[in-house]
């Protein structure tokens, strides 16, 4: 296979790993291309054999010139949140001018595209991307990932084996999926074909809620964890107190609201069919965790 890939935020977790799968599948490392905006954080790609392309998403032509050659771009969504939208449109219009065959994009499951949704702050920049790149003319793959499982840790705290969880997600369950699981999927999209103008689901088998969470955990630790699911004005007074900042006060409110609206719940799985295989359960994610 001589198509050439590039990959964009390739020194995040994401970029990175799906790298590792390509090379692991036997993709040559001069096929790869990763866009970096530091190639001193880029130095373990540049050991790989990984051509280094440095790209700024607020310089056009940067873009545009590390997009020359391209076969297939998988972009990577931004973590810039307030300049995402503006940032992933030049991306996509750059590569339509480099000459870009197929686009992919790192989108997310939801099911309330409108302003009343509890994540529309972070929804709004993907759905812009989702719609630039469907109207681009490239073929292009659009995986809607749903959580990561890789979050959890995060919205549970450092001390939920002694505090249990607190978080205000309700009673609804949620197909969270493993970044390694998603990775793993999006190489294999690149390197096969029949994936040209397709969407994808990319959602466990299984929806857990934040007691069955929970309960997993008391299970895999051999402790008692509690789950409360606490008014969210309640639980914003309490983070506020523990000293947490507000923009991240916002994004977990948000996402358990939107967990508690049923918006990652997921009755189909593609990934489980891009994998050929389930993907990785939630038990053997918190093993990996917080086995001791």
């Amino acid at each position: 296979m001589n198509t050439k890939i590039l990959v964009t935020g390739a020194t995040g977790n994401f970029g990175k790993t799906t790298i590792d799968f390509l090379l692991k599948k036997g993709i040559a490392a001069s096929n790869i291309s990763a866009l970096v905006r530091d190639e001193a954080k880029a130095a373990d790609l540049n050991a790989k054999g990984i051509t280094l392309k440095i790209g700024d998403y607020d310089n056009y032509e940067s873009l545009l010139a590390a997009f020359q050659g391209i076969d297939k771009l998988l972009l990577v969504s931004g973590t810039d949140l307030a300049n995402r939208s503006k940032q992933q449109l030049a991306a996509v219009k750059a590569a339509k001018e480099a000459g870009v065959k197929h686009i992919l994009y790192t989108s997310f499951e939801r099911k309330n595209e409108s302003d009343s949704s509890p994540i529309a702050f972070l929804a709004k920049s993907h759905i812009d991307t989702d719609t630039a790149i469907k109207a681009s003319g490239m073929k292009y793959t659009i995986f809607r990932n749903n959580l990561y499982l890789d979050v959890l840790p995060m919205f549970l705290g450092e001390k939920v084996l002694v505090t249990g969880i607190y978080f205000p997600a309700g009673e609804t369950a949620a197909a969270y999926v493993s970044r390694n699981d998603l990775a793993e999927a999006v190489a294999t999209v690149l390197i096969t074909e029949g994936h040209e103008n397709k969407e994808y689901g990319m959602n466990n088998v299984e929806n857990y809620s934040m007691q069955e969470i929970a309960d997993t955990l008391s299970k895999i630790t051999n402790t008692s964890v509690h789950y409360l699911s606490p008014d969210p004005k309640d639980y914003e007074a309490v983070l506020t107190q523990a000293g947490v900042p507000g923009e991240y006060i916002g994004m977990f409110v948000g996402f358990a609201e939107a967990i508690k609206q049923g918006e990652f719940q997921a009755e189909s799985s593609d990934l489980e069919k891009l994998l050929g295989r389930k993907p990785i359960t939630l038990e053997v994610f918190l093993k990996q965790v917080y086995s001791k």
